[in-house]
């Protein structure tokens, strides 16, 4: 895939997902699905040749799994920012506040840092490797969420007379 459709896939997964965590929304019951959109984004990323500057190898590895970690700490950060409450069904609810937007501006700025140090090292960044840590953001924080899920215990209401 040529790195223009890498930037566009990127763009568009990451204006859905904030879309989606700024109003209420119902979790997967189950939540067996929560690891797929970000394994098919890792694979996406890895099979195309270029996720590594091959005149730079070792920065361009380190800097990859700085990526990485970045992403997995962003995505954990969005996920325990996220209000999540259960109904009186028993379904799982989630929806973001403020400070979730706050959480993806640093982790934004954290990635763009990044960038400007991989610029300065001379190291080629390329859009495999965004795409890999948009994965890592989105594993970690579709994880904790069905993972803060499976902690939450039913709101029930009663009666008021008894």
């Amino acid at each position: 895939m040529s790195g223009s459709l890498n930037v566009l896939v990127i763009v568009v997964v990451i204006a859905v997902m904030v879309v989606r965590q700024l109003k209420p929304q119902r979790l997967e019951a189950d939540g067996r699905r929560w690891w797929l959109l970000p394994g098919i984004l890792a694979i996406m990323a890895v099979r195309e040749p270029g996720l590594l500057d091959s005149a730079h190898p070792t920065g361009s590895v380190v800097l990859l799994a700085v990526g990485v970690v970045l992403g997995l700490l962003t995505g954990a950060a969005w996920a325990w920012t996220m209000r999540i409450w259960t109904d009186e069904d028993g379904a799982v609810w989630s929806a973001g506040r403020p400070v979730t937007a706050v959480a993806w501006v640093l982790g934004a700025a954290l990635r763009f840092g990044l960038y400007g140090v991989a610029v300065l090292a001379g190291i080629h960044l390329g859009s495999q490797s965004t795409m890999l840590s948009v994965a890592a953001t989105l594993l970690a924080r579709t994880g904790t969420m069905a993972w803060r899920a499976q902690t939450l215990r039913p709101t029930y209401r009663v009666a008021a007379g008894g």
